[in-house]
């Protein structure tokens, strides 16, 4: 479902408007939206990006022109997420603050990687498959594992045959 808040740009592609969850968000011209994926308020997406099915964005991220993120994606806006107060109270909105999270441009996100918030992930770097990003990633750094480490850099990466 495509609510009447969210702000789209010109050429935008939503493969599956029916299979979506997008509210209160705005995607920028081109860019392309899979299945299954969920975007929530006030999340800003540039243009040209790219993002794949079942990929989860809440509040709070920002991902700048030329980004792509791989299937089952997720990103995180609660560094201490519970359910209940101390007291047993079932928590509300007034509970937590969103904690930003910055994705620069021409960066990509491997499939199956979850990303902190409270982080920035640099220019042109790449997130391998199924990392978990725990601190800031450097522009053109890969990084890749569990936490994710620096292993390369995408200016020297070649791709394989």
């Amino acid at each position: 479902m495509i609510k009447n808040d969210v702000k789209l740009g010109q050429n935008v592609q939503v493969f599956q408007p029916d299979l979506v969850n997008l509210y209160g968000c705005s995607i920028g011209d081109e860019t392309k939206v899979g299945a299954f994926v969920e975007i929530r308020r006030d999340v800003r997406i540039g243009r040209r990006c790219k993002i794949q099915a079942f990929v989860f964005i809440p509040e709070g991220v920002t991902l700048e022109d030329g980004v792509f993120v791989g299937p089952h994606a997720c990103f995180t806006n609660d560094p201490v997420p519970q359910a209940v107060n101390a007291d047993g109270s079932l928590k509300d909105a007034s509970d937590w603050k969103v904690v930003p999270t910055l994705v620069k441009e021409g960066a990509a996100i491997g499939a199956n990687a979850t990303i902190l918030c409270g982080l920035t992930v640099g220019r042109f770097a790449l997130v391998g498959a199924g990392a978990v990003v725990t601190r800031d990633v450097p522009d053109y750094a890969i990084v890749a594992g569990n936490p994710a480490k620096v292993i390369g850099d995408t200016r020297k990466a070649k791709a394989k045959a």
